[in-house]
């Protein structure tokens, strides 16, 4: 089947992935995924941070089915319980007061980048950029290019979005060089996930938090990759401590079932009036009924917890196995299960292609970078197996 599909890819699918690797899976369970050949692979990226109850999790299913035997779409038109009620669940669960859904992580955060603009138009201020910082990644619309820091991904899109600056991360004194009247808002990621997995420092977040409030600037989190337990709270603002006025959510959100979220304080919120903003398939009665099961699952099984107590455990063993290769591994970095293991660049690329073929997911971020970002379901078991594949791979190469 595989050759099958990728010749179909090749013909059929525009070339945006290039040559991919070469694996197709049928199914999953847990840790697991089954490739078409019958093989098992261990999925510790979890589909790049989406599928945080692992695969094929039973009441997931049930709760999927549930929903497909009762209604999938409608439209917001109307009122939709699920919707309502998955809001009620992230406001109860967060900093925010009021919710917006939408389809993914990038028009979550471009939804955040109207609302902070909107904002200001409505109190009569001509306040409309945003800063954010280099190496940064917010997706890959028009205006999430313009906000993500990475010329190789603005380039071919130029010109962009005008109004977006970029500053150097962890550096509060760069976005007061680049603050002034016209600012709106300030959105960072609070570990940079695609550039390598770089943590902001807590220092830096609660002067940034300072400087906003001081300067009637809005904060905004980027937590599509960080939320949902990754770093063992729910979102990663309760991690550091810092507390933006608006956030987006989405990845893990849905459990693999596409939904964004823009998240916000009431009086920012406020600013979206009917016919403001707008979306057809954003929390309809399927994918609201996604994040629901996610809650309620992570509730019932004390999976951000477990994301907090085997990411410890996690970065214990890495630090082990650096301490083994000191040649080879420069850095471990990162919180709860969202970690970037730093090599030398042609160590990186063989030692991630090294566990592909042994049966390990993983990616590869910035050229140097294995990132980790594995269901919450994980285990010490899973855990002890990759230390030691990662010393199997690290030696081999």
């Amino acid at each position: 089947m595989l050759n099958e599909v990728i010749e179909l890819d090749k013909k059929y699918y525009m070339n945006i992935f290039g040559d991919r690797l070469p694996v197709c899976f049928t199914h999953g369970s847990g840790m697991r995924l089954f490739a078409d050949n019958g093989r098992e692979y261990y999925d510790f990226l979890g589909g790049i941070a989406v599928n945080a109850l692992g695969h094929g999790h039973p009441a997931f299913i049930a709760a999927l089915k549930n929903q497909l035997d009762k209604v999938i779409h409608t439209s917001s038109l109307y009122y939709i319980e699920n919707q309502a009620k998955l809001a009620q669940k992230l406001v109860e669960n967060s900093c925010a007061d009021k919710v917006m859904f939408c389809n993914s992580g990038a028009e979550a955060n471009e939804g955040a980048m109207k609302l902070a603009k909107i904002y200001f138009y409505k109190r009569g201020s001509e306040r409309y950029e945003i800063i954010t910082l280099k190496s940064s990644f917010h997706g890959r619309t028009l205006a999430t290019v313009a906000a993500t820091g990475q010329p190789k991904y603005q380039a071919p899109y130029k010109p962009l979005l005008p109004g977006v600056k970029q500053v150097e991360p962890n550096d509060i004194n760069a976005v007061k060089a680049a603050a002034g009247d016209k600012t709106a808002a300030v959105m960072i990621e609070t570990i940079q996930g695609e550039s390598g997995v770089h943590p902001m420092s807590a220092e830096y977040l609660r002067e940034l938090r300072n400087f906003c409030t001081e300067n009637g600037i809005l904060l905004i989190f980027d937590e599509v990759q960080t939320g949902m337990g990754r770093t063992g709270k729910l979102f990663s603002s309760d991690y550091f401590g810092v507390y933006p006025d608006i956030f987006t959510s989405a990845k893990a959100l849905g459990g693999g079932v596409p939904i964004g979220a823009v998240c916000a304080a009431e009086e920012v919120a406020a600013a979206f009036e009917p016919g403001d903003h707008g979306t057809t398939f954003g929390g309809n009665p399927f994918a609201a009924a996604a994040g629901l099961a996610v809650f309620d699952i992570f509730e019932r099984e004390g999976l951000v917890e477990n994301a907090r107590k085997m990411g410890e455990f996690f970065m214990e063993r890495l630090e082990a196995v650096r301490e083994k290769f000191p040649d080879k591994v420069k850095e471990i970095r990162g919180a709860g299960l969202l970690i970037g293991i730093e090599l030398a660049p042609e160590t990186a690329k063989r030692v991630s292609a090294k566990m592909f073929e042994d049966g390990l997911l993983v990616s590869l971020c910035g050229g140097t970078t294995i990132r980790i970002a594995p269901p919450l379901i994980i285990s010490k078991n899973d855990i002890n197996m990759f230390a030691a594949e990662l010393a199997t791979a690290l030696k081999s190469v």
